[in-house]
């Protein structure tokens, strides 16, 4: 690919993201075939392949055999995930982890605080996530600790957990195969839950402290491969 194609398919892979925009279509919506945009844009079918590609990468869109292309949940992320990275280690998982104490407690006093009505609803709801295996509650309609972070009423600080468990979800399914004490952890979300519904600012970060701590805990116990020791 020329250096001249290269540039098309990028200038092409914003418009894409543009029309996604100003149509307000969300993930799981319906984009218009290569073709369409093809002569939408008055380029080639490959560039546009090629352009979506692109975005595939990112999940911004993702394909679907004998069915379309459609708006895929990495539209709205603003930190991305590298798909080449190495695989997990013990090192890298506890960063994850310790990234999250430093972040999440002061989160969940914030939603305690605020109490976002909807998202309360839908924080009791993703609680229950815990008691799902774990490949499983990776397709629950919210990861409580976003759900956690979308009651405080700040999108930013939904955007940037949700990013945080996107860009380490590697790590992230460590962590739950490893912190595999699902009635415990569902009792942890479900206290959490309990203090942000009830406003008690204290109580929600201290819970949360409390939480993430153990996981490290278990993290830093836990067996892993040889070659990662």
């Amino acid at each position: 690919m020329s250096y001249s194609e290269q540039s098309l398919s990028e200038r092409l892979a914003d418009d894409i993201v543009e029309i996604i925009r100003s149509e307000r279509l969300g993930p799981g919506d319906v984009l218009a075939s290569s073709r369409e945009l093809a002569r939408r844009f008055d380029v080639t079918t490959p560039t546009v392949r090629e352009a979506l590609r692109r975005l595939e990468a990112t999940g911004v869109v993702e394909f679907r055999h004998g069915s379309g292309t459609y708006v895929g949940p990495g539209i709205d992320r603003r930190l991305l995930a590298n798909p080449h990275l190495p695989r997990s280690t013990r090192e890298s998982v506890l960063e994850l982890v310790e990234a999250r104490l430093v972040v999440e407690p002061v989160i969940a006093a914030a939603a305690a605080r605020t109490r976002v009505a909807e998202a309360v609803e839908e924080l009791k709801a993703a609680s229950a996530n815990a008691l799902h295996p774990p490949q499983e509650s990776l397709r629950q309609s919210m990861h409580f600790h976003v759900a956690l972070a979308a009651a405080s009423g700040n999108a930013l600080l939904r955007e940037t957990v949700e990013a945080l468990l996107h860009v380490r979800a590697r790590e992230q399914i460590e962590i739950r195969h490893r912190y595999n004490d699902r009635l415990r952890d569902h009792a942890e979300h479900v206290e959490i839950f309990e203090a942000v519904r009830d406003g008690d600012v204290e109580a929600a970060e201290r819970l949360t402290r409390e939480h993430l701590t153990a996981i490290r805990d278990a993290i830093a116990t836990a067996e892993f491969p040889e070659a990662d020791r």
